[in-house]
């Protein structure tokens, strides 16, 4: 966990819907939450499946602020 917050993904405390990482990656790429979590939703539509898995894994891996 500590490899995450060196690269700055972190779950920030302010700006959580669900668990903050959507938020987290917005803030580590430059973007904003909402365009995040639209892309989140678009890619869910994409490729099914894919953010159900990977949504838990990051909420468990990244480090809250």
């Amino acid at each position: 966990m500590e490899a995450f917050r060196r690269q700055g993904l972190v779950r920030p405390r302010q700006g959580r819907i669900l668990g903050g990482v959507c938020a987290g990656l917005a803030r580590r790429f430059g973007m904003g939450a909402t365009m995040m979590r639209i892309l989140f939703v678009v890619t869910l539509i994409v490729i099914p499946g894919s953010q159900i898995i990977v949504y838990p894994l990051l909420w468990i891996l990244m480090p809250s602020e």
